[in-house]
């Protein structure tokens, strides 16, 4: 027998917005499809506080319940509701149940009524009601399997120009892998001090001149000194002049004219959010405020992520979050950029050059993540290498594309990448799309 009610499935929804506010505005349901009565009043707060503008938490959820908090069971109530929630990543599945339940509430009350006045136009009348509860909250497949072949037929032959990608500036890392692909977790690894941050504020830097919107999440480094790489990176500037503030004359015109440039860029740091539940919030609330940008999301690092539920080992934790992040890309259809420490086995082998199975807690990095790239320097191990400091950028893994390795030149002062001339940069390639 179909549930008429769904309780359990009403508190999640409820829990997970107080958890993650920015989620309500993905929700399709209202306050009519909700059984209990208090979980109407809640939503309907939920709501009046969205048409104010207001970001939705306990504080304001309380504040528009007035009076009313004490009859939905008080603070305590709404505390426990969001306690239960281990992870939001089944809202849209209990939304459905939600919807489901109400569907069957509704068909039997139709069906009641037309059993009191039995009739040729009640039973017309039970009929168009049935007709139109069956749709409510029910998702349509948009198109159908042909309709999809023709669309894709239809692109090959009239091509619009526009990359699937976001492109880095690097011309030779993204022939190979097209960009920065919408819906794709793209893992960055190598050993400490190697790179990884520099190489994420290049891509954030060549994403912001070609116009798009970069959002960083910085667990390790604060707002100011990300910055300020920036502005060295792009005034190629020595970074370490930021810790005595000694400049010269040169320094002081390449410093404002970065300034002036990344001031223009579409960016936003964030250096204080640290579980998946409060990125992930973050994240929805900036394409919810601005749909139209190219957003490209970069987080810097998952191993200091902070889990939304304890597990017994640290590598089904880190699944998990490699899982949600994952999620979200497709979700939101965006470029998700993840940084990841490698493991110390590297350091034991005289090939030096990381493998998948150096992914320090790798739980299911592999198999979430779209794309795996390690970044390797022979200067890193070898202090006799060649000044330039080339670095290889190592594809082990490309769900949609070939793998391989592209060398950048890496200029160590300034924390900039660039295309080297000397090289053709793709010096390896293997692999076909898969």
């Amino acid at each position: 027998m179909k549930a008429i009610v769904n309780v359990e499935a009403e508190l999640s929804v409820l829990g997970s917005v107080l958890l993650e506010g920015s989620l309500f505005h993905t929700l399709e349901i209202g306050e009519e499809h909700f059984y209990e009565r208090r979980h109407k009043q809640i939503f309907g707060a939920m709501k009046k506080a969205a048409d104010c503008g207001e970001f939705i938490d306990m504080v304001t959820v309380t504040t528009n319940l007035g009076e009313a908090i004490q009859h939905v069971g008080g603070t305590t109530y709404l505390l426990k509701m969001a306690e239960s929630v281990a992870s939001t990543a089944s809202l849209k599945h209990h939304e459905s149940l939600i919807f489901e339940a109400y569907r069957n509430r509704a068909a039997r009350e139709s069906a009641l009524e037309f059993t009191k006045n039995p009739s040729e136009e009640g039973l017309e009348a039970l009929i168009a009601s049935l007709q139109n509860v069956r749709e409510v909250g029910v998702i349509n497949q948009e198109k159908t399997t042909y309709e999809h072949l023709l669309d894709i037929t239809e692109e090959m032959c009239f091509p619009t120009g526009e990359a699937s990608g976001f492109y880095t500036s690097f011309n030779d890392l993204d022939d190979m892998t097209g960009g920065l692909q919408k819906g794709e977790l793209i893992i960055v690894a190598a050993r400490p001090s190697v790179g990884k941050t520099a190489f994420a504020l290049n891509l954030a830097a060549g994403h912001g001149r070609n116009g798009g919107s970069s959002m960083i999440f910085s667990l390790e480094m604060g707002k100011k000194q990300l910055l300020q790489r920036m502005i060295s990176q792009e005034g190629m500037m020595n970074s370490q002049k930021w810790r005595n503030m000694v400049f010269s004359e040169k320094d002081y015109a390449h410093a404002f004219q970065a300034i002036g440039m990344i001031s223009k860029w579409k960016l936003a740091i964030y250096d204080n959010l640290l579980t998946v539940s409060a990125i992930r919030s973050a994240i929805r609330k900036m394409i919810y405020d601005h749909p139209d940008e190219k957003h490209v999301v970069i987080i810097d690092y998952l191993q200091l992520i902070i889990p939304t539920s304890k597990q017994e080992r640290r590598d089904l934790e880190i699944g998990e979050m490699t899982r949600e992040l994952k999620l979200l890309a497709v979700e939101l259809n965006i470029p998700i950029v993840l940084l990841s420490q490698l493991s110390r086995s590297v350091e034991s082998r005289q090939n030096k050059r990381p493998f998948l199975s150096d992914l320090r807690e790798s739980g299911n990095i592999e198999q979430d993540a779209d794309v795996i790239a390690f970044l390797y320097r022979d200067d890193y191990y070898n202090h006799k290498a060649g000044e330039h400091y080339p670095m290889e950028i190592i594809i082990s893994k490309q769900r949609n594309g070939p793998t391989g390795t592209v060398e950048l030149a890496f200029q160590k002062e300034y924390g900039r990448f660039v295309d080297p001339s000397r090289c053709g940069g793709v010096v390896e390639v293997s692999g076909g799309r898969r």
